[in-house]
Formats: structure tokens, sequence, C-alpha cells
């Protein structure tokens, strides 16, 4: 039998992590606005950390899908510090900086969907096209609408961290973190 790395178990527990998190925006959005974004910044950290530990273990099979991995764990990195040293800014800034990471993310997913394909098969490689597809769209209406942003965080945000958190616990029992 085949062990297990200590990368599938991050990902499963970040996939929890995102999925309680994203039931938790959507019942309670104003009163729990100010931990969310405590909880979201550490959320940003971690999965910036996934990425470039992605990055750094994966560069030297592929091209492209792993600079992207490294911008969008840089850029996840940033902006999950900055939200855990200011989260009354955050508060405010949450119109404008989680769709540019939604779409970080998005993009830096979709650039090593021939990799996720090739080690986990085509139904994770479909789930993950579509999520991430429908990430990208929910980004750019955020972005290009801030009063929708605003008003619909919460559900948007809530929605999206759930399909986040299935993709990461997925991925966390599937075989790609076999050795």
């Amino acid at each position: 039998m085949r062990r297990r790395s200590s990368f599938g178990w991050m990902e499963l527990a970040i996939g929890i992590l995102l999925i309680i998190l994203g039931i938790v925006a959507i019942f309670w959005p104003q009163s729990a606005l100010k931990g969310i974004v405590m909880i979201y910044g550490l959320i940003a950290v971690l999965t910036g950390i996934v990425d470039i530990v992605f990055y750094v273990r994966f560069d030297r099979f592929t091209g492209f899908g792993p600079i992207v991995s490294l911008i969008s764990g840089v850029l996840s990195v940033m902006v999950g510090f900055m939200l855990l040293v200011y989260p009354d800014v955050g508060t405010r800034a949450l119109s404008i900086l989680f769709p540019l990471w939604f779409m970080a993310h998005c993009i830096s997913q979709l650039a090593h969907l021939s990799f996720i394909r090739h080690e986990a098969g085509n139904g994770y490689y479909y789930f993950m096209l579509v999520a991430n597809i429908i990430g990208m769209v929910l980004a750019v209406l955020m972005l290009f609408q801030p009063v929708f942003s605003y008003f619909s965080l919460g559900l948007i945000i809530g929605i999206y961290l759930i399909l986040l958190g299935i993709d990461s616990v997925v991925l966390g029992v599937s075989n790609v973190g076999a050795r």
C-alpha cells in the first residue's frame, strides 16, 4: 500500500476549513464579518503556501502552470496577511480584494488542469474546470459591480468557498497526493 504525503492532508484540512467558512458566510454574513475576515486571511495564507509549494515541487516538470501558481501564491499570502493585520480595513476592502483573489486563484487552478487531468482523472478535471469558470464569472461580476459585491458578498463568497472546499477535499483524498 502506498503512503500518503503530507501535501494531501494539507489539502484535505484546507478543504474542510473552506467548506465550514462557506457555510458561515452564507448564514451569518453581517454578524460574523470581522471574524470571517480573519479566517479568510488565514485561508488565503494557507492557500498561497499550497500554491507556492506546488511551484517548488513541480517547477521542473511543467511549463507555464507553476509560474502562475507562484504568482497566485504570493498574492494570496499578501492578501491574507493584510486581512490578519488590519481586519477593519479588510471588511471595507472585501469588495475589491476578494474578486482579485478569486480571479488569481481561478487562473492558477485553470493553469494546472492538464496536470490534474493526468493525475486525478477526468471527473475531477471537469469539476475543477466548471468550479473555476464559475469563480472567474463571479470575480468579474464582483469586480465591475462593487455594489453587487457589497450586498451579496456573504452569499457569493460562501458558495464559492464551498466549491473550493469540495475541490480541496477531493484533491486531498485523491491519488494526486500519493507518492
